[in-house]
């Protein structure tokens, strides 16, 4: 009985293998074609904050050179629209590096219809680093963390690599959206990951491919808090081509206490993810992850849909008194999770509002 057990367990690992060294292949239906929109009237000569608001699928990650193609395709399509400069600021969504975890799984990673499901299976195609990464991991979801843990090395290396090249090829300053990594620093011109706690973190490129940072995330919300960090550092500001710019990832946005550790910026630059699918639209459910600051009114919460509250607490209602700023949303199919938004920017004290699509816009403010 015993012997048929260990055999049959045998067997199931032996299977369990395969399937997890078979490559994902890609689907071939064609992705929404992306809009080019202006936010203002171009400025020749001036220098400018392009939003990429990319559809990415989760078979953009499943190879680094996809994912890096994927990218490398809607700069082209703003080079070719002839915005890009070297005084020119792209700006992509929050977490846009964060699902390199996936990167060189097998197809049940990417067959699965939940998130949670293939970060299980993400997990069993890295067993020994995971049970490693696992072993008196803190973290409320454990689980999680350990996984982003095992992999980390090589996000970070894939992360910096494709965005290193990127601004260097385009000749632009580009702030890489945000991605999750374990106490990140920058050695020797490296990302490194740490041996501490998770942190959803930005880093900023140089045209030459340098890269600075973290900006770590101040106010983590509810679906973040169980494996990352809140960030106790204070965010930096940073001398670019364009300006004095500060980098506020998402929900960083909505707090006075983050906007004055930024204060003397005058470019602000807000990678953002906005879940689930048609949120903008919904009742507005209030601050998670944090309470709300003291300037908020209570009675608009459940009366403001998502969108209005956006526009009211973050960068449009805070960033008033900017230069110039930008607020990007990552769209696309990435499993269970669903997204939404709508690019925003804020223009020496006017609003500017994109529109809101279901697919890749690629958009620009001119600078005055």
């Amino acid at each position: 009985m015993i012997k048929k057990l260990l055999w049959s367990l045998f067997l199931f690992g032996a299977v369990l293998v395969v399937l997890l060294q078979i490559p994902p292949s890609q689907p071939t239906a064609s992705q929404p074609a992306s809009v080019l929109e202006l936010l203002n009237e171009p400025v020749p000569g001036h220098a400018n904050l392009i939003s990429i608001q990319p559809f990415m699928t989760v078979y953009d990650y499943s190879d680094a050179d996809l994912f890096a193609r994927k990218l490398r395709g809607y700069l082209l399509q703003a080079q070719q629209a002839d915005w890009l400069t070297e005084n020119s600021l792209v700006v992509l969504p929050e977490h846009i590096g964060t699902w390199l975890v996936a990167e060189g799984e097998g197809f049940p990673v990417f067959a699965s219809e939940r998130a949670d499901v293939a970060l299980l299976w993400a997990a069993l195609g890295n067993l020994p680093g995971f049970v490693k990464s696992l072993w008196g991991e803190s973290a409320r979801d454990p689980f999680a963390a350990a996984l982003f843990k095992s992999k980390s090395v090589a996000m970070a290396a894939q992360y910096q690599q494709v965005f290193t090249r990127l601004a260097q090829d385009f000749g632009v300053t580009l702030v890489a959206g945000s991605i999750v990594l374990p106490d990140p620093r920058i050695q020797d011109g490296q990302i490194l990951p740490g041996k501490g706690p998770l942190y959803n973190s930005s880093f900023l490129f140089y045209p030459d491919g340098a890269v600075a940072g973290p900006v770590r995330k101040v106010y983590p919300i509810d679906s973040e808090l169980p494996f990352t960090q809140a960030a106790s550092q204070e965010l930096p500001v940073f001398d670019t081509r364009l300006g004095r710019l500060a980098i506020l990832i998402c929900a960083d946005s909505w707090y006075p206490d983050t906007w004055q550790q930024v204060a003397t910026a005058d470019l602000v630059a807000v990678p953002s993810f906005a879940s689930p699918d048609g949120i903008w639209e919904m009742p507005w459910g209030g601050y998670n992850g944090a309470a709300a600051p003291a300037d908020v009114d209570p009675a608009d919460v459940g009366k403001l849909r998502e969108g209005a509250a956006w526009r009211k607490y973050a960068l449009a209602g805070r960033g008033g008194s900017l230069r110039a700023g930008i607020n990007t949303f990552m769209r696309g199919d990435l499993w269970d999770l669903g997204d939404d938004g709508r690019t925003t920017a804020v223009l020496q004290g006017a609003v500017i509002q994109g529109q809101r699509r279901d697919g890749a816009v690629i958009s620009s403010l001119w600078l005055p």
